[in-house]
């Protein structure tokens, strides 16, 4: 580590770790500096010239070995920004040595590791949040508050699209995109993990998957599908159709559109919901200024926010690893799916 001093901790602020330097965890540490309820003391990266650029930028410590993090007493909080296959070992370890932990997605590649996660999060008392900060985007919680209060009537169907691009040097680049051990997946776990989980926030259970995954760009790059597709069949009856794949030509903002007997929603670069008898709403988005990519969506900072406000109040914090798992749910079932050419039952 280095030599810097840990930041003074008010009593009523709570000291964060960020393990992962990566693109992503800037999003994290931005927002804990502003942050009235929190303050870093330190960031872990096997990189040492990534872990140092980033104490430096912080004004925090810094550690190449993330368990150092996990010894340190004075930390309370620890955000997990590392690749996917070291997400679920370092949060169990984790809320396993006191800590709270705040979890990039998915929560684990494995459906046994996320719920193991859920079962140590229980035994220890620790608070698990998974980053699905679309969640917390104006136009997810103001679709979500129209199908709530009912307004819409009953569900129909939904369709979702996310047309991205992902060219061989993203993967190369890594050490770890596009293989099944590392990675754990393709476009289904990586990029529209998100829509998945906003298709079953908004829609309600899920009764069962039929899908298939193929790769048609990089066949000779990764091991992994590339392009995926679904339909997905809900317990009030309604069905979504769901298309996702990394070869377009571009980064397009996701499309989700949901029917119901009295008006139709589009979610894409905000909200528009048009009724039946001709009357329209629209909601745009709020400018974040996060810096975070477009596509990504806004609201990493209101989800960590909220994370914090919870532990602040004693109240759970709502995108735990329950509601993690389900989005990890339906992608394994459109692999088994594409594996056997049947329905999945979730």
């Amino acid at each position: 580590m280095n030599n810097m001093t840990n930041p003074i901790n008010d009593s009523c602020k709570f000291n964060a770790a960020i393990i992962g330097c990566g693109a992503i965890h800037a999003l994290h540490a931005d927002t804990v500096m502003h942050s009235p309820l929190a303050v870093l003391s330190s960031v872990a990266d096997i990189d040492p010239a990534r872990a140092k650029a980033s104490s430096e930028k912080y004004n925090c410590n810094y550690f190449t070995d993330y368990t150092k993090v996990l010894e340190d007493e004075n930390i309370d909080v620890i955000h997990i920004c590392t690749p996917h296959y070291l997400h679920a070992d370092m949060a169990i370890a984790a809320m396993e040595h006191g800590k709270h932990v705040i979890l990039e997605k998915p929560m684990a590649i494995k459906l046994p590791d996320a719920e193991k996660l859920i079962y140590t999060s229980d035994a220890t008392g620790k608070q698990l949040g998974i980053c699905f900060q679309n969640r917390y985007n104006t136009s997810s919680v103001k679709a979500k508050s129209f199908l709530t209060s009912g307004r819409g009537g009953k569900l129909l169907g939904a369709r979702a699209f996310v047309t991205w691009y992902r060219d061989e040097e993203y993967y190369t680049g890594s050490g770890w995109r596009g293989t099944w051990e590392r990675e754990g997946g393709g476009v289904l776990i990586n990029q529209s993990i998100h829509t998945l989980d906003l298709l079953q926030w908004f829609m309600g259970d899920i009764n069962r998957i039929k899908g298939s995954v193929d790769t048609r760009a990089l066949k000779k790059v990764i091991e992994v599908e590339d392009t995926a597709e679904a339909a997905i069949q809900f317990e009030s009856g309604a069905t979504a159709l769901f298309y996702a794949t990394n070869c377009y030509c571009a980064n397009a903002p996701v499309m989700i559109e949901i029917v119901t007997e009295n008006a139709v929603l589009k979610i894409e670069d905000g909200l528009t919901i048009k009724y039946n008898n001709g009357d329209c709403e629209s909601y745009s988005e709020v400018d974040r200024s996060t810096g975070a990519k477009a596509y990504w969506g806004s609201s990493h900072k209101t989800l960590i926010e909220d994370f914090y406000s919870r532990l602040a109040e004693g109240t759970k914090f709502p995108l735990d690893g329950s509601e993690g798992i389900k989005a990890l749910q339906m992608l394994h079932a459109i692999y088994s799916s594409s594996k056997s050419g049947e329905y999945i039952e979730l």
